[in-house]
C-alpha cells in the first residue's frame, strides 16, 4: 500500500523539464535588470543630482548599519528582578521572581532565582533592577546591572 502511493505521487509531479523550457524565465529578468541600468543613463540634469544624492545616501546607509551591528551583541536574555543584596563591591545580588503554574494542583506558584551581577551603577538594597547576560565576569558573575528601574523607597 505505501508503495502504491509513492508511484501515484511521482505520476501526479508536473513534467520535469520540458513545460519549464517553453516559458523563458531567466530573459525577463535580464531584461528588467537592463532596463533599471538604462535609466539612470537616460536621466538628465535635476534627475542626475537627485539620483546622485539618493546614492550618496545609500552609501552612508550601509556605514550606519554597520556601526549599529558593531554596537549590538544581539538579543542577550534581559531578566528585572529587585537587589537583595549590595554587601559586595561593585556586585549585586538580584532576586527574579517568576510565576510557574504547578503541574498537579494547578495553581500558580513562585520560584525565584539569585543572581549575581556586576554593577557599575549604584544600586542599593530594594531597587528594581534590569540585568543583562554577558561573559563571565568571575567564578559567579555572569549578569550585568544595565539599569536602576525603580529606586527603592527609604
Amino acid at each position: 500500500m505505501f508503495r502504491r502511493k509513492k508511484q501515484e505521487e511521482q505520476s501526479e509531479a508536473p513534467p520535469p523539464v520540458e513545460a519549464n523550457e517553453s516559458t523563458p524565465v531567466a530573459e525577463p529578468a535580464a531584461s528588467t535588470s537592463e532596463a533599471v541600468a538604462a535609466e539612470p543613463a537616460a536621466s538628465v540634469g535635476a534627475d542626475t543630482a537627485a539620483a546622485a544624492e539618493t546614492a550618496a545616501v545609500a552609501q552612508s546607509e550601509p556605514a550606519a548599519t554597520d556601526k549599529i551591528s558593531t554596537t549590538r551583541r544581539g538579543n542577550r536574555v534581559q531578566k528585572v528582578g529587585t537587589v537583595s543584596s549590595d554587601k559586595m563591591q561593585k556586585t549585586v545580588v538580584v532576586r527574579v521572581d517568576r510565576l510557574v503554574l504547578h503541574p498537579k494542583y494547578r495553581r500558580y506558584v513562585r520560584r525565584t532565582s539569585k543572581f549575581m551581577a556586576h554593577d557599575d551603577l549604584g544600586s542599593t538594597t530594594g531597587d528594581r533592577v534590569r540585568i543583562v547576560e554577558t561573559r563571565p565576569l568571575s567564578a559567579s558573575k555572569r549578569w550585568r546591572v544595565v539599569e536602576i528601574v525603580q529606586k527603592a523607597a527609604k
